[in-house]
């Protein structure tokens, strides 16, 4: 059975995480993804170890099991387009692409021909996606954006983290780069969708992805809580600023959640507290009420967690449906039945490491599930493969090239 997008090629000139997201996501999805690379050198991520991947006799090799994550199902060709040589091989392949993603700084391409307008004047069908920092307008395009940059300017750290008055308190940026990994996921959807418009007027069309675009429109909730509300919320640790209880609570080995979402499930938390006058108390007979006595709902409910161990509360509370669970460390994540049963984690052959565990993709599709076809490539490794069958160089040329270090 075919792919979903198996008909579809991606020129994938990005690094680092957010444009890789993208192709990745659109590779895991058929997509025949060639991303082109610096020769020697590479995208920036090959080194940013460690840890770096073993090879079948345990020695570390030079490969990142950064670059593992988001480099799955492409076809790596080396390619230096600061030479003339270098930019007419990629319009090359433009012109026999659908797609084309960079996260150069505005107008970085322009020099080399490999700017939108340059390239859609060859291939009018090109769908060109830019991700940068803070987009392709604005007092601030020129700048570089990096994701604990936007993080912080985009909002996401003055609502994360304890308050001033905690213990540990101050603004604190998410454990990974999720600014990045959400403008993958936009540039992702923006593609699909400017390929369906594509399927109608036969054109292609720029994408401009900003970081900070993206960050600003995840703050979601508490965006629109100020914007109607007027209050700019502040960090409440992991408690939710329009639902109680919703956040962690201590027991007597550890911590578990709780993310009460109705009144429903609040009188099933009653009923397992065994503290049933709870439920008659004015201030904590509705969301609302709870929500206007955050602080004495949630301190007598820490003094009645404490008292049991985290599995023996989970039992309890997940036989009723009141929607609860553990702090996992990732070594929990992973032994989870849920997870195994999902195959969240999967192997790969890689060329030299051989069995190489990886994320799996979280898209399900019933009728084009996503392929694992290719591991993350070696730098260069499919140069003169790519090079031969989709531009057709004979192998002098390419030996000519190499010997020059254009690829």
């Amino acid at each position: 059975m075919a792919s979903a997008l198996a008909e579809i090629r991606v020129l994938d000139l990005s690094r680092v995480l957010a444009g890789p997201w993208a192709a990745q996501t659109l590779g895991d999805m058929g997509a025949e993804v060639i991303k082109v690379e610096r020769p020697n050198t590479g995208d920036d991520t090959r080194t940013w170890g460690p840890p770096y991947v073993k090879d079948a006799n345990g020695e570390l090799t030079r490969e990142s099991a950064y670059f593992m994550c988001t480099n799955r199902n492409k076809k790596s060709v080396t390619i230096d387009f600061t030479r003339p040589e270098g930019q007419e091989l990629v319009r090359q392949l433009a012109a026999k692409s659908d797609i084309v993603i960079e996260n150069f700084k505005v107008g970085g391409l322009k020099q080399y021909g490999l700017d939108y307008a340059s390239l859609s004047a060859i291939n009018p069908r090109l769908i060109y996606c830019s991700i940068t920092g803070f987009g392709q307008t604005g007092p601030y395009a020129p700048r570089p954006g990096y994701d604990f940059l936007i993080q912080a300017m985009g909002g996401l750290m003055s609502i994360t983290g304890h308050g001033d008055s905690e213990p540990g308190g101050g603004p604190m940026k998410v454990g990974v780069a999720l600014t990045d990994v959400m403008t993958g996921l936009y540039a992702a959807i923006a593609i699909l969708g400017a390929l369906a418009a594509r399927s109608g007027t036969g054109r292609g069309q720029h994408i401009d992805m900003s970081l900070l675009d993206v960050q600003v429109a995840c703050l979601a909730n508490q965006a629109m809580n100020y914007l109607h509300g007027g209050v700019i919320p502040g960090r409440l640790g992991n408690a939710h600023p329009n639902v109680v209880p919703y956040q962690d609570f201590p027991t007597a080995d550890g911590n578990m959640i709780l993310a009460i979402g109705n009144d429903t499930q609040f009188a099933k938390l009653c009923a397992v507290l065994e503290r049933p006058e709870l439920l008659s108390d004015s201030r904590f007979a509705s969301n609302a009420a709870r929500v206007a006595n955050r602080n004495e709902l949630v301190q007598t409910l820490r003094d009645i967690t404490v008292q049991r161990t985290t599995d023996t509360w989970l039992a309890q509370l997940e036989s009723t449906g009141v929607p609860s669970g553990p702090v996992n460390t990732l070594d929990r994540v992973f032994r989870d039945p849920q997870v195994i049963h999902r195959n969240l984690k999967i192997e790969m052959e890689h060329t030299q490491a051989g069995p190489l565990p990886l994320l799996a993709s979280p898209v399900r599709l019933s009728d084009t599930p996503v392929e694992y076809r290719l591991p993350p490539p070696l730098l260069g490794e499919h140069t003169n493969d790519v090079l031969s069958t989709v531009l057709n160089l004979a192998p002098e040329v390419l030996a000519r090239l190499t010997s020059e270090n254009v690829i």
